[in-house]
């Protein structure tokens, strides 16, 4: 039996955690016949683009905004230097020399690509905007080949045959379409011989990134177990697939899912709590694969399995999750009324400027999307759209939202229990949503009753309720 394995970048991190978790655990009897996907160490796209959350300046963005010459030279230098850090931690003699060459050389290869793109956009006839995401691209792809060469050096320590399956595209001449990039990449390979070590970042034609930005790590993880007729794939990540987070409601209150489905899983993703990108996800659907979370540190524990056709016998509420980095941004104006233009409007420009859409809601005079991003992101949205509808008032809410997902909630009284449960903790409901497919209620509050409606919600929906081995056991 085949599996096709993605590696977080937090589990990546604690090397000798998954070697031994995970790279010496044998499947099946044998350590082969699988083939890892890894990210980029943790923190490390963070520094070569732009942190992801906050915004702080990486080489990318430094290199895109242009305001010093030097800036991207020297974020570049910091972004070796930790990567060199990184190989210091796991390794010494010849293989840290090994370790350091190679990344020296695709530092290097970068840094005087992009001084060259650098010059040539110095003349009025060649525009930098038409190659950032190209340069975007070639940047992320140094953090996922440098974890891939490490790991191959790290399982052959251990005497171990790997071979690093490199997708990046580094010096290849012309990109290839996706599916015939992965094909030629593995054509000759034979993973129940070697354990073979897979890049996260796929070069192709279609450009990932332009797409799925940073989840291409998991577009190239289900490309590659559909591509490969993989019997099943398994993404190793530093948590169990739970029912809350266990430090906002406490470890012996969570109840880790056994099994799930492509349903909840996407709901999850909307809230930024990936389980898996749901384009990649629908591409395990599709092909019939399923698709199981393990907690990298604990490897005895067989995790969640997802599949196309679970659902709970007994409808329930299995997770609350949440999130509170989001903005409520409030459009209202008198015209509106009849008028589609609006939503198709904004929809547009927060497409444009890449801004995650959350939920979004509408009455006659006012529409509100509920939206991710940094702060500075939101300001100029808001800029944009007080420009593009200049009799319109847009006022922005500091929210969180909270949400009770399941293969089925359609339970009576929940949205009655929901308020009382959030009432009871003194939390005011701003807004509630749920919807007629019954996979998910939400409940907008106040950013700061973010962790108490949390606690509240997980206590009066999952707590109470005798789940019994329905979502508890393992599968």
């Amino acid at each position: 039996m085949l599996s096709v394995e993605k590696i977080g970048g937090t589990s990546m991190s604690r090397h000798i955690d998954v070697l031994n978790n995970i790279w010496l655990q044998p499947k099946n009897g044998s350590l082969y016949n699988r083939i890892f996907v890894v990210s980029a160490y943790s923190g490390v796209t963070d520094q070569l683009l732009e942190h992801k959350k906050t915004g702080a300046a990486g080489v990318y963005s430094c290199f895109a905004e242009a305001e010093q010459d030097d800036a991207w030279q020297q974020q570049l230098l910091h972004a070796r230097d930790s990567l060199m850090r990184i190989n210091q931690q796991m390794f010494k003699g010849q293989e840290l020399k090994l370790a350091n060459d190679f990344i020296e050389h695709r530092i290097e290869g970068a840094a005087g690509c992009m001084q060259s793109l650098h010059n040539l956009c110095s003349y009025g006839h060649f525009q930098l905007e038409s190659q950032l995401d190209t340069v975007r691209e070639m940047l992320a792809s140094i953090g996922e080949a440098h974890s891939a060469f490490n790991s191959v050096l790290l399982l052959k320590q251990q005497g171990i045959k790997a071979r690093m399956v490199d997708l990046t595209g580094w010096n290849l001449e012309s990109p290839l379409a996706f599916d015939e990039m992965i094909q030629q990449s593995f054509a000759d390979l034979d993973p129940a011989r070697e354990m073979l070590i897979a890049t996260g970042y796929t070069h192709c034609r279609e450009s990932l990134m332009k797409t799925f930005d940073r989840g291409y790590s998991e577009m190239t993880f289900s490309r590659i177990a559909t591509a490969l007729g993989a019997d099943e794939a398994i993404i190793h990540k530093e948590f169990h697939l739970s029912s809350a987070d266990p430090r906002i409601v406490g470890e012996d209150n969570v109840v880790t899912l056994g099994m799930s489905n492509f349903d909840v899983a996407d709901q999850l993703s909307n809230l930024g709590m990936e389980a898996i990108h749901p384009k990649a996800a629908r591409g395990l659907r599709q092909a019939g694969i399923p698709l199981r979370i393990k907690n990298t540190f604990e490897p005895e524990h067989s995790g969640t399995l997802i599949s196309q056709d679970y659902c709970n016998p007994r409808p329930c509420v299995e997770i609350i999750a949440g999130r509170k980095d989001v903005f409520g941004i409030e459009v209202f104006d008198q015209e509106m009324l009849g008028n589609p233009s609006y939503d198709i409007g904004i929809t547009g420009l927060l497409k444009q400027l890449k801004i995650d859409v959350v939920n979004k809601e509408a009455d006659a005079n006012s529409i509100t999307f509920y939206v991710a991003g940094n702060r500075k992101m939101i300001n100029r949205i808001v800029r944009l759209i007080e420009e593009e509808y200049p009799s319109a008032d847009v006022n922005v809410h500091n929210i969180a939202l909270i949400s009770a997902i399941g293969s089925d909630i359609k339970v009576k009284g929940m949205l009655a229990r929901t308020v009382s449960a959030l009432s009871e903790a003194d939390i005011s409901v701003l807004a509630l949503h749920q919807t007629l497919r019954q996979v998910e209620m939400q409940c907008v509050v106040a950013e700061s009753d973010y962790e108490a409606a949390i606690r509240a919600l997980h206590a009066a929906l999952v707590e109470e309720e005798d789940h019994g081995n329905v979502i508890r056991g393992a599968a």
